[in-house]
């Protein structure tokens, strides 16, 4: 087994999110990197210690480098001394490592971070040291207490870490000899296909759908439904990450337009009629811009990985 310690404000929350994520075995909440050799919860302000989940993992199943995309995922690294609600130098972010083969692999995540964000990161970077166990009642706190103080989204567990880097876009002449002309005119220049006569409207088979112009995974069968629009309807990404947004005021309306995170590619629109009991959003989709990978092809096309999504 492996381990790396991770600080990102309130530990509550952090324990519980990375408790949920498949490969990790172990959590538990302690006081890191503060400037003495013991400290509790009542002096962790004045010994300058980071609340910090210790996250036990096995390699076989999960790597430092997807561990560290799941971090990323919830915390502000841009933030200094605070998430969420809480204040304190006790609440600052840091991934500390006991390993120095690790560094490697944290640095790169790192990089990457402030590649995308485009400025430097408030999160520390530290071999581990004073690191004391936190008391009893710390321990799997919202697991005791279900309805307790959380800071971050700790659902987002659930979402598939997909490495954008996988499926970068093509450039123009690329593009052009990749797609057909009414795929290049929606996904490009933003068009939207004709309602009820288009591929995947009323295709309810198991598998994913994917980015037409990169391959980036978007959507999972397991989240369509029929919504009588006549285009495709999802009630969310495959994961958050692979999607962003964009207001689109065309046609004298507001609404959100949806794009693909690596492609640009225009997908659709996100509504809010639908089903409530599902999270009540509809993102309508156009076919032209997607392509269906069946759940027994998605091992020989490299998406077996996400095989737990459907």
């Amino acid at each position: 087994m492996s381990e790396i310690y991770l600080a990102g404000g309130c530990f509550w929350g952090l324990e519980e999110y990375f408790s949920r994520i498949n490969g990790v075995t172990k959590t538990t909440v302690g006081y890191a990197n503060g400037t003495t050799e013991a400290t509790d919860y009542q002096q962790v302000h004045t010994t300058d210690h980071a609340e910090t989940v210790h996250v036990t993992y096995d390699e076989a199943v999960i790597s430092l480098t997807d561990i560290l995309r799941y971090y990323f995922r919830v915390i502000d690294p841009l933030s200094i001394n605070k998430q969420g609600n809480d204040v304190g130098r006790q609440y600052r972010t840091g991934i500390y490592y006991s390993v120095d083969t690790d560094l490697p692999v944290i640095n790169k995540a790192v990089a990457s971070q402030k590649k995308k964000l485009g400025t430097e990161l408030a999160v520390e970077i530290e071999p581990l040291r004073n690191y004391i166990l936190a008391e009893d009642y710390h321990q799997d706190y919202l697991k005791k207490n279900p309805g307790g103080y959380c800071h971050i989204d700790v659902s987002r567990a659930a979402d598939p870490v997909i490495d954008g880097s996988l499926y970068p876009k093509p450039d123009e002449e690329t593009l052009r000899s990749l797609l057909t002309a009414d795929q290049y005119a929606v996904t490009q220049e933003g068009m939207t296909e004709r309602a009820f006569s288009n591929e995947y409207f009323d295709k309810f088979d198991r598998g994913i759908y994917v980015d037409v112009a990169t391959g980036e995974p978007l959507f999972s069968s397991r989240d369509k439904f029929e919504s009588g629009c006549g285009w495709p309807s999802f009630t969310k990404p495959i994961s958050a990450d692979v999607v962003n947004y964009k207001e689109d005021l065309s046609y004298n309306m507001r609404r959100t337009e949806v794009r693909s995170r690596m492609g640009e590619s225009h997908l659709g629109h996100v509504f809010d009629d639908g089903p409530r009991d599902r999270g009540g959003l509809r993102y309508c989709i156009n076919s032209l811009a997607i392509r269906f990978i069946p759940e027994a092809d998605m091992e020989k096309e490299g998406y077996g990985y996400l095989s737990g999504v459907l």
